[in-house]
């Protein structure tokens, strides 16, 4: 296995992923000129990059249909595979959706995978929240409890397959998946098996994160919000002895400029060029699906017209200003629980080697000083950006 790069040498480091563009359209619904490309081999380059930078995870995204921007859609199991054949060190998430795949074959598909890759693969459970894929593709659209039950068996059978004696199977009897004395071989390499991500801010996926996930991807959020949020799915773990397992990982857009005023200009540029009608017809998909949750509400319920412009309310998180405001901030989500940040970019072609260059140093420089592990002196210093407005 390759060895790690330098700046990652500390047990205790955020770790940095960075979202994958294999869908067409860039990472955010803007008219906006991005220099970001969908293609397999502009892909090859930003991994490459990433990895010579200090990223150490990838996370491509799953799409079936046109929606949101994405006008083309590359598949994400092969287009991760692709990506760790091109690279030695990245470990690349694969985003898969249940009712397409059976755990069954996402078992299979990912053991060989990380034979193949010495460990590199892992996957992202995205319980799906857009009906009208569901339909183009003939998959029963279940509601919101029952699709994330669904995610729930699901997660259950993966790690089971792995991880199931090799003298007796993997036996399991749920009201979505059935195995008897399933035997999976080759095993994956990474033990106790590949990491698995799942995400949502629903009682529904925080239930999820508690018992079955590895980590739990969020949105960006307001500071309350992040708080509340790692705070009640911690509680949660602790119900079913998992408090030490889960891990956490937040969804941030990055624009760092010279100066702060700058970096805020771009952001308003992307706003100001949304793609109105790409977003509007998102809204009401989520609108939609979030009227299924027990609580009425979905994973952009809070959400503002300018915020759904990037994936998964990426700006909330602030992550827009100098180098050393941003390194700041990120080292006050680590102080909040935040153990992974998930990155994306306006240009693809020149900001994940700036990150890699100007800002991910500076973090681990204030983790070297100590930074990152008291809240109540991250907040204080820099927590006012994250309030409420």
């Amino acid at each position: 296995m390759a060895q790690p790069h330098e700046l990652n040498s500390d047990p205790d480091r955020l770790l940095f992923a960075y979202w994958v563009p294999n869908v067409s359209g860039g990472l955010v619904v803007s008219k906006i000129s991005q220099n970001t490309s969908s293609s397999l081999q502009s892909n090859l380059t930003y991994a490459r990059i990433a990895e010579q930078n200090g990223f150490e995870y990838a996370l491509t995204q799953i799409r079936f249909t046109a929606l949101y921007g994405a006008a083309e859609q590359h598949e994400s199991v092969s287009f991760s595979q692709a990506l760790l054949h091109g690279t030695e060190k990245l470990k690349v998430i694969a985003a898969i959706l249940p009712g397409p795949w059976t755990p069954a074959v996402v078992a299979k598909q990912l053991a060989s995978i990380d034979n193949y890759t010495d460990g590199r693969i892992a996957v992202n459970v995205v319980s799906g929240w857009f009906k009208g894929e569901f339909h183009a593709i003939g998959e029963w659209w279940l509601d919101h409890a029952e699709r994330y039950r669904r995610s729930n068996e699901f997660m259950r059978c993966l790690r089971g397959i792995w991880t199931a004696p090799e003298d007796e199977g993997f036996t399991f009897s749920g009201d979505f998946y059935q195995f008897k004395n399933y035997k999976l071989a080759p095993k994956p390499v990474q033990k106790p098996h590949p990491p698995i991500f799942q995400g949502g801010n629903s009682e529904d996926a925080r239930v999820n994160g508690a018992e079955v996930a590895d980590w739990y991807f969020m949105n960006g959020n307001d500071l309350e919000g992040f708080r509340a949020q790692i705070e009640d799915v911690k509680a949660r773990a602790a119900k079913v002895g998992r408090e030490q397992h889960v891990k956490f990982a937040v969804n941030g857009f990055v624009i760092v400029r010279d100066a702060e005023e700058e970096a805020i200009r771009v952001l308003q540029e992307i706003q100001g060029k949304a793609d109105k009608g790409a977003i509007e017809a998102f809204a009401q998909e989520v609108k939609n699906a979030g009227q299924s949750t027990k609580e009425k509400q979905g994973m952009w319920a809070t959400s503002t017209f300018n915020d759904l412009v990037q994936y998964n309310d990426g700006f909330k998180t602030k992550l827009v200003g100098t180098r050393e405001q941003v390194a700041e901030r990120i080292v006050l989500l680590k102080a909040l629980g935040v153990n992974l940040l998930l990155t994306a970019f306006l240009h693809y072609d020149q900001e994940v080697e700036q990150f890699g260059r100007e800002v991910l140093p500076l973090v681990r420089k204030l983790e070297a000083e100590g930074r990152g592990k008291d809240a109540a002196f991250e907040i204080e210093r820099t927590g006012d950006v994250y309030k409420k407005r």
